[in-house]
This record gives structure tokens, sequence and C-alpha cells, in this order.
């Protein structure tokens, strides 16, 4: 139970960050953070007894991180909205397509990565899409970012989030 994770917010009730039970209790034994969310019990030591937080929020407000999103086949899929670039169609069959080819110094950024599907990736080939005749949809961006990201699957767990996150 002290291992599990508790939402930290900011003053102004944006979310910050993720920290275990044992920190959050510390930042409000020391008056930096005050309880918002209780879903956990309690934890009791020798001479006190503290509430188990869900959600703590700071008191005083703090400068946000701003941390670049990681390029993974997952992320580069959920920018793109899992459509194939060049020929709009849907689909969970992806790959990634290098619009400017490695084998040509094309480098494995953002800027330069986009979701095909298969038959288009394949008649693309090593080209660009000028040189194979092939028009993108969208040109590839970094996607946008609040700088606070939740691994998939804690959303599932602790429902008592949701209101903090999604406003």
């Amino acid at each position: 139970m002290i291992n599990s994770l508790v939402l930290v917010l900011n003053q102004g009730y944006q979310p910050l960050n993720l920290c275990r039970v044992r920190r959050a209790i510390v930042l409000v034994y020391c008056g930096k953070a005050e309880v918002l969310e209780n879903s956990r019990g309690e934890l009791h030591s020798v001479s006190q007894v503290f509430q188990i937080p869900s959600v703590i929020r700071l008191v005083y407000m703090v400068r946000p991180p701003h941390h670049r999103r990681k390029l993974t086949k997952l992320e580069a899929f959920n920018r793109d909205q899992y459509t194939c670039q060049y020929c709009g169609g849907k689909t969970k069959e992806l790959t990634l397509d290098h619009v400017i080819p490695r084998r040509r110094d094309g480098e494995h950024t953002w800027e330069n990565v986009v979701s095909a599907c298969i038959p288009c990736n394949r008649r693309k080939g090593g080209r660009t899409p000028e040189e194979a005749g092939m028009k993108l949809i969208r040109q590839p961006r970094p996607p946008r970012s609040n700088g606070f990201y939740i691994p998939y699957g804690y959303l599932h767990n602790h429902g008592e989030w949701q209101k903090y996150l999604f406003q």
C-alpha cells in the first residue's frame, strides 16, 4: 500500500506528476500539500494516523516540467490517429514510414516518421513521396504535450483521478 501511486496536482489543480504514497504523506505532513481524495484508508504509526491519499494538491505553484514525448510506434500511430498518411485509410495494421528514407540520411525523428498502411509503404519503398508520386495528408510534427503523461492502464485502477485529469 505504501508503494501505491498518488496523483499530484499543482495549486491550480493541473496534474503535475505521480508519486508514491510515502512521498505524498511526507508532503502533507510538512504542510506542502493537502489531501483531496482519500479512497484507500489509513496508515497507522506509533503516535499518529495518516490518511492514505489518492490525490493531493500542492499549496504553492510549481512550474510544470516540459518533457518531449519519446518516439515509439504506438505514439506515432496515436499522433496520426491510426490513419495511413498517404491514402487516408484507417486500420490497425500500420507500419512506420520514414518520409526521407534512412538510407538517404533521413533521421528517425517526429518530423520524418509517419504511419503508413502496408500497401502504401511497399509502394513508396525507399523513395521520397515526390519520387513515388504520393502525397502526405498531413506533414509530420511532434505531438502536442501538456507535460503530463499517465502510462496506459493506470486510469482503470484509479477512477478517482478522472475528474482531475479531463477538465
